[in-house]
């Protein structure tokens, strides 16, 4: 028996349930949808991936790094 036919009914040796490498990554599903916002911090007009909860602060591109928690 050579090694390659010990390979069983999968090629997966980890099994079905294993993420290789796809880490919940779906495919390119067509063009984010953007959400055009007021910075809460310098007041710019910016884009957002995201619908922003209310009473929640958005920030731009430049002021989001301040308030990143290390």
């Amino acid at each position: 028996m050579a090694f390659n036919d010990r390979r069983g009914n999968s090629n997966n040796f980890r099994g079905n349930n294993s993420r290789g490498g796809s880490g919940g990554f779906r495919g390119n599903t067509g063009p984010r949808e953007m959400t055009k916002v007021t910075c809460s911090d310098c007041g710019v007009e910016t884009e957002v991936p995201f619908k922003p909860t209310e009473g929640r602060p958005v920030y731009c591109r430049d002021c989001l790094p301040n308030h990143r928690k290390f």
